[in-house]
């Protein structure tokens, strides 16, 4: 276990030795007492065993002693159960959801929200090139705290069980489907941490990683307005007229970010699981067809929905460029504003 960079942390790397010493002075007590007696007391030597039924005071020395020995571990290891739950008067609130598979990061009261996909190439998970110094634990967007702020995580799931772990925070905790799970963190020093999914949430469980970057508050600040700009340029982008060429573009990003590990990289999928959309009636299809099963999912089979997942120019790109790509060669386009009908009718 390591000291790690908060102050949580640093309690738990604490506690954690402070019970350790109490146990190693314990084993030494304990084990010194019996090599002690067999060895001086063996019957080889002549001893002969003393004859008695029942000792009071013994009888209490061993029940006082334990209790007093486990009320002083308790004392510190309740205070530091009551820091660690103790996620009141942050300053800033931060929605983490879990999706099979990657996370979802929501800043509330920011207007700022975002995926964090694996980034590892997957030519090195097939070990088809050199694995890179943080294979596995790397993503396309991190989550991004400033340093020194209290931060509090309220944690879920929209499918399965997860687990959002970051060892250098002591943080973990569960993302359950249907229930909120809160925990906090002040990092003290800016840098790179990084965990991973610690729950079993399916096939590609260990491609779930989780990196925060902490930054100083001027760069968080800065980094803040940045994305809010984004986001509302992507709002703009709704209305945009857009073109086939700029669809597709767009489309073969998203698609390599976020449906190659199923679908793989050129469509061929992993039947039965994931079916291929080279040729398959879905993709070269009625586009309606299409789009309905990317927003909505497809209840039975493991093909999400992501109509909640995906910005609706993403979902209108994604669409039109798997109609276009490996052969397919529809010719026809989804529009971001195709997207955004089917959302306000199934919001009324």
């Amino acid at each position: 276990m390591a000291p790690g960079a908060t102050e949580v942390s640093h309690a738990v790397f604490d506690l954690h030795m402070t019970i350790f010493w109490i146990c190693v002075v314990i084993g030494v007590i304990v084990f010194g007492a019996m090599f002690w007696s067999m060895i001086l007391h063996r019957r080889s030597t002549g001893q002969v065993a003393a004859k008695f039924h029942e000792s009071t005071t013994v009888e209490i020395l061993w029940t006082v002693v334990p209790l007093l020995i486990l009320v002083a571990m308790a004392i510190p290891a309740t205070k530091t159960l009551i820091n660690i739950y103790d996620s009141s008067e942050s300053d800033i609130d931060i929605q983490v959801t879990g999706y099979q598979w990657k996370w979802h990061y929501k800043y509330l009261g920011q207007d700022v929200e975002f995926f964090s996909n694996l980034a590892t190439p997957a030519e090195q998970i097939r070990n088809q090139a050199t694995k890179g110094e943080h294979y596995l634990l790397e993503v396309d967007q991190p989550l991004v705290l400033p340093v020194g702020a209290k931060v509090r995580f309220l944690v879920t799931a929209a499918d399965v069980i997860h687990s959002w772990w970051v060892p250098a925070f002591a943080v973990k905790r569960d993302a359950i489907p249907g229930f909120v799970n809160e925990a906090w963190t002040r990092v003290e020093k800016p840098g790179i941490y990084r965990g991973q999914c610690a729950e079993l949430c399916g096939k590609d469980h260990g491609f779930m990683p989780i990196v925060v970057e902490v930054k100083s508050r001027a760069d968080y600040d800065t980094w803040l307005g940045e994305r809010k700009q984004e986001a509302a340029k992507l709002k703009e982008l709704t209305s945009k007229e857009w073109t086939l060429e700029e669809l597709i573009a767009r489309g073969d990003k998203v698609y390599h970010t976020t449906c190659v590990v199923c679908h793989q990289a050129e469509g061929q999928g992993l039947p039965p699981m994931f079916p291929a959309l080279k040729g398959s009636k879905i993709a070269t299809g009625p586009a309606a067809d299409h789009l309905n099963i990317v927003y909505n999912g497809k209840p039975g089979t493991a093909m999400a929905a992501f109509g909640k997942q995906l910005s609706e120019v993403d979902i209108a790109a994604v669409v039109t460029y798997e109609r276009n790509a490996w052969g397919n060669n529809k010719g026809d386009m989804v529009t971001p504003k195709d997207v955004l009908a089917i959302k306000q009718a199934q919001s009324q």
